[in-house]
């Protein structure tokens, strides 16, 4: 973090009062910044395992996922990076990482949850539990339904992404998934490109408003699905959605 003492204060301070309302989740593989600021959760992705495969750094796990790969189940090498990277970030936090699975098979239902299995697996092999773990799933139809076989027959908890519409999150707590992740800032770019309107306070941010109204919508009828707002644009959606169960900063 860069500033002034005062201005990296102010910041902290806000920080810790969020953290009395809602649990903060870090969306990075920076196991610094998680030493750091050790958030009770961590989301990554490939786009992050590749930046951080490519830091002198994390050299050891990238050899240790070459070897796997060049042993007899190579076939699971494509995975192995993910798994490896999630185990060590495990180290420094008291909850689960959400692991992603290929975007590529977003509409294959029975293809998702192999790759969901085969993650499970690999995890179980380094010594991780499928409590510490939640396998990341697009929010289409498809892996939605991925999301209620994985939870109902395997006992393997989802978090269901690239949600932004509030009939997507109502099919997942239909289909009982563990957690959701609707797109604040997202939304708002939709908006900010398609209509007039260019700017917007935090409480009428579109993007906000969607994440409220599915949130409400959970606590009236009971659902148990987590929400967790992620994709933020400025502090200000943050600060308006403080109170949500989860928020990815």
């Amino acid at each position: 973090m860069s500033g002034s003492p005062v201005k990296q204060q102010r910041m902290e301070s806000a920080l810790d009062q969020l953290k009395q309302f809602t649990t903060m989740v870090a969306d990075t593989g920076d196991f610094h910044a998680i030493d750091q600021y050790k958030p009770q959760y961590v989301t990554n992705n490939p786009s992050l395992i590749l930046t951080l495969a490519q830091m002198p750094a994390h050299q050891e796990l990238v050899e240790e996922a070459i070897a796997y790969g060049k042993g007899p189940r190579k076939n699971r090498f494509k995975t192995q990076p993910n798994v490896l990277f999630g185990a060590e970030i495990l180290k420094k936090i008291p909850g689960h990482v959400s692991t992603e699975v290929d975007a590529r098979l977003s509409f294959d239902k029975d293809a998702i949850v192999a790759r969901a299995l085969l993650l499970f697996e690999l995890y179980k092999d380094v010594g991780v539990s499928k409590d510490h773990i939640l396998i990341k799933l697009s929010s289409t139809w498809e892996g939605i339904q991925a999301g209620k076989e994985l939870e109902e027959r395997h006992g393997i908890h989802c978090n269901i992404t690239l949600l932004f519409s509030f009939c997507q999150a109502v099919a997942c707590a239909e289909a009982g998934v563990a957690l959701i992740s609707p797109f604040v800032g997202r939304i708002l770019d939709w908006h900010v490109a398609n209509t007039d309107k260019k700017s917007y306070e935090p409480q009428e941010d579109p993007g906000v408003k969607s994440v409220t109204k599915i949130y409400n919508y959970y606590k009236k009828f009971g659902y148990k699905t987590i929400v967790m707002g992620v994709s933020f644009r400025n502090t200000g959606e943050i600060k308006a959605l403080a109170g949500c169960d989860f928020l990815i900063i």
